[in-house]
């Protein structure tokens, strides 16, 4: 037996003495299986449909080398690990499952250490660059691009095609509104559009803008439902032609229309502000500027919703500055240049602005059922989209998918909608209670036209 058979065969023996004292005490219901096929239980009532694969000895070396969240993410992103027996959600339910015999600390350290040794010299897999144009230091500084059109392409003209197969009819890429918890998520998707248009009090013949208007999916909707004029802007080329194309088609082009352009561009005076999801792209130091900028277009006693995801407010500034492990990933290959405020400070930015506030709805969870969906969604159109956007990238967003679902679902993640005017002396000219909201049937929307 040469020496490089014997490295090989010391390597495998280390990592399956690792996975049994590992499975041994910590009793989950998952097993791994190495790469010589070897499956191990993580626990014994573990499900052998439920298990990891780890593709080689060097996998193991670069985790222990560097055991952070983006090196495992890259490795599951490369195929080095895969996840098996069910979809992400699937897998991770079983991953998480609150089990009473659970001891984490009782794993030796000592010993998984000492086994270790034989790993910690095994030779990198090969690894192709995973795309990403965004990085940013401890401090949040970001250090590398600046370009607020790059960041938004880079995240939304992946295709139209893409987002297709795991978002609604619609194409809103935004928390749905499960007024049921069985409703589907296109059924939400229009809840939550008829919901945005009542909290803003539309009229037939006002003037509506939409801030980031996506795929045009509001500006349609309000234009149909309640004989608004819309407009709307958005710096994704692929968004744009798709939502000209459905204004099109809709035969709307005389009440509808929407631009490629910065909303810092836009002058005009309107009734009613939409702003669905963009925030998180304006940076937290923008946001004088950004709320500025929508009070001038907004004419006076005239109605803003503002719709967000938030993070939870810490105890220092510098602790909510922090760059997490799992956001460093999300801004390097999902997410460029996004930044999450917390509700309290964006609510004094508002006022700060010049906005008096009315109404704040927290949809947490609803958000946690919406990108569960679409994380199932995508993952049963696996092959489509790696033939769309290659395995890398769809494994890329399958992490991210899930990993938002249970952000919201744990609380680590909030959103919020906001309803404000633009203030002025005297009465606001808002309803006194929430009632309108609720007293019209949902099932009998104005006839789209």
């Amino acid at each position: 037996m040469d020496k490089t058979t014997q490295s090989q065969d010391k390597r495998l023996a280390a990592a399956k003495r690792i996975a049994e004292h590992v499975g041994e005490t910590l009793d989950a219901r998952f097993s791994i299986q190495l790469w010589d096929g070897t499956k191990i239980p993580m626990g014994k009532d573990a499900d052998g449909q439920y298990y990891f694969s780890i593709g080689g000895p060097g996998v193991l070396g670069s985790l222990l080398r560097r055991p952070t969240l983006e090196n495992l993410l890259n490795h599951y992103a490369l195929g080095h690990i895969g996840f098996h027996g069910g979809n992400m959600m699937e897998f991770a339910d079983v991953i998480r499952e609150k089990r009473a015999k659970k001891k984490h600390r009782d794993i030796r350290i000592g010993l998984v250490l000492k086994e270790a040794w034989p790993l910690l010299f095994s030779p990198s897999e090969k690894r192709a660059k995973l795309e990403h144009i965004y990085d940013r230091d401890e401090t949040g500084r970001n250090v590398k691009s600046r370009d607020e059109k790059e960041f938004i392409q880079f995240h939304y003209d992946v295709s139209n095609e893409f987002y297709r197969l795991f978002l609604d009819e619609e194409m809103q890429y935004s928390c749905g509104y499960f007024r049921d918890p069985v409703n589907s998520l296109d059924q939400a998707q229009l809840d939550k559009l008829e919901m945005i248009c009542r909290k803003l009090r539309l009229k037939e013949g006002e003037r509506l803008l939409d801030v980031g208007c996506g795929w045009g999916g509001l500006v349609c909707y309000a234009a149909r439902h309640y004989g608004v004029r819309a407009h709307g802007v958005t710096l994704s080329r692929k968004q744009h032609d798709f939502a000209r194309e459905k204004i099109r088609r809709l035969g709307i082009e005389d009440r509808v229309t929407v631009e490629l352009k910065n909303y810092i561009e836009l002058d005009g005076a309107f009734d009613k502000i939409a702003s669905i999801g963009m925030y998180e792209h304006v940076g937290i130091a923008n946001y004088p500027r950004y709320f500025g900028k929508l009070r001038a277009l907004l004419k006076e006693g005239g109605i803003l919703l503002n719709h967000g995801i938030t993070r939870r407010a810490k105890a220092s500034r510098k602790k909510f500055n922090r760059i997490t492990p799992g956001r460093r990933w999300i801004l390097k290959h999902i997410f460029p240049g996004s930044e999450l405020d917390h509700i309290g400070h964006t609510l004094e930015a508002m006022e700060a602005a010049g906005f008096e506030i009315h109404d704040v709805e927290a949809w947490r969870e609803h958000y946690a059922r919406t990108a569960r969906a679409w994380c199932e969604r995508l993952s049963a159109r696996e092959e489509e989209a790696v033939g769309l956007v290659g395995r890398e990238r769809y494994r890329l967003w399958i992490a991210y998918l899930a990993g938002v679902a249970f952000s919201f679902a744990d609380g680590a993640l909030g959103i919020h909608q906001v309803v404000a005017t633009r203030k002025r002396k005297g009465a606001s000219g808002m309803p006194p209670t929430r009632g309108d909201l609720y007293a019209k049937s949902w099932d009998t929307r104005r006839n789209p036209n």
